[in-house]
């Protein structure tokens, strides 16, 4: 039996106020002790705060980074696996599609992107501090990190 189970996908901006990255800090590490993976752009901002919290709660993370080299990826130190895309943004795609879940936190126009992929495959979105929660009714707002993740599991399970 795996000790972790499913993946919960962060998106979010490498741009972030403190509260953003509080927010996805609280987040990660809410995911990694309910025993979840972590799976997000592999950069930093939102992505690094989130895989940080969960780093730092014995958690597992995955980042899908848009460069070709792993060793390019300089932002996120937090990282168990990286996958290298070399795809830019197109890689988006990929971020949103590697779990049945997504927690949205803050973001700009990279988010929206995923954001657009997910609501078109009828995911699941949660959204936690983000300016983008008001764009579809399908969005389940979150109240704080704790709710987040639990709103995830309750819709994984």
């Amino acid at each position: 039996m795996s000790l972790f189970k499913k993946q919960i996908v962060i998106i979010g901006g490498s741009k972030a106020s403190k509260k953003q990255l509080n927010a996805a800090y609280e987040t990660g590490k809410e995911i990694a002790k309910n025993r979840y993976i972590v799976v997000c752009g592999g950069k930093g901002g939102v992505m690094e705060a989130a895989c940080r919290g969960a780093k730092e709660n014995k958690g597992f993370t995955i980042g899908i980074i848009p460069e070709c080299d792993p060793e390019d990826n300089l932002d996120n130190k937090y990282l168990d696996i990286v996958i290298p895309t070399g795809i830019n943004s197109a890689r988006n795609y990929i971020v949103q599609n590697s779990g049945s879940v997504i927690i949205m936190i803050a973001g700009s126009y990279g988010t929206l992107s995923e954001l657009g992929f997910a609501l078109s495959r009828n995911k699941k979105v949660i959204a936690l501090k983000s300016t983008w929660a008001k764009i579809d009714k399908k969005i389940i707002i979150a109240k704080n990190a704790k709710d987040a993740v639990l709103k995830a599991i309750k819709y994984i399970k």
